[in-house]
């Protein structure tokens, strides 16, 4: 599967000039998989079909892009994991001027990422975090709103309750 390398609105616009960005799909969702969305942005660099970037501010951008996919998969791993010191030590390197050591460094940072993604799907430990025990499910904005909507009626009804001095 090729992906297109231009942003497009709606499916058929496209968004902005011809500048190397991640694919936009109208299933992105803000919470989807990060191993899907790191294997999009490696796919566009390590793909056959994919071209190499044409300009640096291309390069910088899938740099962007792999550093913080490397960070999002860093934060599902154990510390010391030998594929998350590789990536996380090409990540804190610059990217190089010139033409060919850019292209290859962002080559490199890309089979890091790849790596990391294929420890993370290996794995899976889902996000470490220091709290452990039950996890309350995120309750819907609607609920949110009406919890709201509830405490300012019933402070409302207090202030009008107290007699005036």
């Amino acid at each position: 599967m090729r992906l297109s390398l231009d942003p497009r609105r709606g499916g058929s616009q496209p968004v902005g000039g011809c500048r190397w960005r991640a694919p936009v799909t109208e299933a992105a969702a803000p919470e989807r998989d990060l191993v899907v969305a790191a294997s999009e942005t490696v796919t566009l660099v390590l793909g056959e079909d994919s071209p190499l970037p044409e300009s640096a501010a291309d390069v910088e951008d899938l740099v962007r892009l792999l550093r913080g996919h490397v960070a999002q998969l860093g934060a599902r791993t154990a510390p010391g994991i030998p594929a998350l010191l590789r990536a996380q030590r090409l990540c804190s390197d610059s990217v190089p001027e010139d033409y060919l050591p850019s292209r290859v460094y962002l080559v490199r940072l890309a089979e890091a990422t790849q790596e990391l993604m294929a420890h993370v799907e290996r794995v899976d430990p889902g996000p470490i975090s220091a709290m452990s025990g039950r996890r309350w499910r995120k309750p819907p904005v609607n609920v949110l709103r009406g919890a709201v909507f509830v405490l300012a009626l019933a402070c409302l009804v207090f202030a009008a309750s107290v007699p005036r001095t």
